[in-house]
């Protein structure tokens, strides 16, 4: 029979023996796993060279098992499918730790195993809030998880080797729109920048653009997909529009200058180049209106000022006009040359100048004038009595000797003298009066119309020196 002390020494030892063991099972030598979820459901097993030894009352109720009954295998069968990796047999000889992944991306269960020598812990961690088990975010989920979780734009989560570990609602649906494998991942991304475009190919002819910013965390990263297609679609719009725009402008004879709100010029065309006579080199250093005007006087291409000292008042007069959109000058250079200069306000501040080089009008107007003026100088010399009436009625001409007759100057009228106020005129001084009528019905009549003359005889007895009047369609 034992005595008192060497009972209580084996006592003892026992007892010591059996609070290492369950140290051993609850807290295994290496660290746990950081979880996706601080909330979680822990089940440890403890096997001894492959028979389950010991267990918490959790895994024994959710795998039904009993120490001394069940193996290895039995648990690997459970197992398996969630956790393809799972190793057929337990690890063993010096001590180490793995973690096994589940095969679902969307899954965030973690299995944790630490063996030393002959024994192997499993430590299985379960989520509390995983959708692969409730089905549903449950109420104990906080406010941050239910806002990623509902948010409209994809989120998801990626390990240091850009696996897939984590997604959003917003990705899932995405997933199934695109028609891609659950595990795949949708955006190949450049680690090296935190915010960049994303094209995705839809399974149909509609293909998608995505902005991803990505946020780096301690073991990998969290990505952000806004949809940006609408924005591209128009930034390709816009290069098109600006690139027809340059392409027009390019051919057009008139010079553009275009000025932002900075009023540094912006875009000009070739036109520009030949009209002011400035380098395009010049043109492309984007100068102020200050300096382009100044650029145009130093190259003769402004009307010379009188002197120069009023020369920066009168370019900043210019300017000022030019701003409000209210100038619009004709310029006569001295080598003959006439430019007309007109500004555009535009509403977001930029100015738009246009110069057109219209010599030939001019000199065509001034030909067109003199031709007009000798014409003019040539009836004034006939002694018979010329009028000449539009189509409308308005009197548009009348020599000296017509005016010397009625004693009327139609140009220094104020209104426009129709041919109804002209036989008003006659008439005091007409004898037979039935001649007026005719001409007044002649004058409204429209159409072609043969030419009529007739006597005109006026009160006094003094005729015409020709004995009549004629009057004629001017075709």
């Amino acid at each position: 029979m034992l005595a008192v002390s060497e009972l209580i020494f084996v006592t003892t030892i026992a007892a010591t023996t059996a609070l290492i063991a369950r140290s051993f099972l609850i807290s295994p030598p290496s660290s746990a796993p950081c979880l996706p979820d601080v909330s979680s459901e822990h089940l440890a097993l403890l096997f001894d060279d492959g028979i389950l030894h010991h267990g918490n009352t959790d895994a024994l109720k959710h795998f039904a098992f009993a120490p001394g009954t069940h193996v290895w295998d039995d648990l690997r069968d459970i197992l398996i499918e969630r956790f393809p990796d799972f190793p057929g047999l337990p690890e063993s000889g010096a001590a180490g730790s793995i973690s096994i992944r589940p095969k679902d991306i969307g899954d965030r269960s973690e299995i944790e195993m630490n063996w030393r020598d002959g024994l192997c812990w499993v430590h299985i961690y379960e989520p509390v809030d995983d959708d692969r088990a409730s089905g549903r975010m449950t109420q104990d989920a906080g406010p941050s998880e239910h806002c990623i979780r509902t948010m409209p734009h994809p989120a998801w989560e990626t390990d240091e080797q850009g696996r897939l570990v984590w997604k959003n609602d917003a990705y899932n649906r995405l997933v199934s729109d695109i028609g891609a494998a659950q595990n795949d991942t949708l955006f190949a991304l450049d680690p090296t920048k935190q915010k960049q475009r994303c094209l995705l190919m839809g399974s149909g002819d509609e293909n998608e653009w995505f902005e991803v910013e990505t946020h780096a965390v301690a073991r990998g990263g969290i990505h952000h997909a806004t949809p940006v297609t609408a924005l591209v679609r128009a930034e390709e719009a816009q290069r098109s529009f600006v690139q027809t725009l340059a392409k027009t402008f390019a051919h057009l004879p008139i010079g553009l200058a275009i000025f932002d709100n900075r009023g540094q010029l912006g875009i000009f065309n070739p036109a520009l180049v030949d009209l002011s006579g400035l380098q395009a080199s010049f043109l492309a250093t984007h100068p102020t209106m200050l300096g382009f005007f100044d650029a145009l006087r130093e190259n003769r291409r402004m009307p010379e000022p009188k002197n120069y000292r009023s020369w920066r008042q009168d370019i900043t007069d210019v300017i000022a006009a030019a701003s409000d959109g209210q100038y619009h000058e004709t310029w006569s250079l001295e080598d003959g040359r006439t430019y007309t200069v007109q500004s555009r306000q535009h509403p977001d501040g930029t100015t738009a100048f246009l110069i057109e080089d219209i010599s030939a009008e001019v000199t065509l107007s001034r030909s067109y004038r003199a031709e007009v003026e000798q014409f003019e100088a040539l009836l004034d010399s006939v002694d018979d009595a010329l009028v000449v009436f539009s189509a409308t009625g308005v009197l548009t001409f009348c020599n000296a000797a017509y005016r010397g007759m009625w004693g009327h100057a139609p140009e220094a009228s104020f209104a426009d003298m129709t041919l109804h106020d002209a036989l008003k005129l006659w008439a005091p001084r007409v004898a037979n009066a039935a001649v007026l009528s005719e001409l007044s019905h002649f004058g409204t009549t429209i159409g072609s119309r043969p030419d009529q003359s007739c006597t005109l005889d006026l009160v006094g007895g003094r005729g015409f020196a020709a004995g009549y009047v004629r009057f004629r369609v001017m075709r």
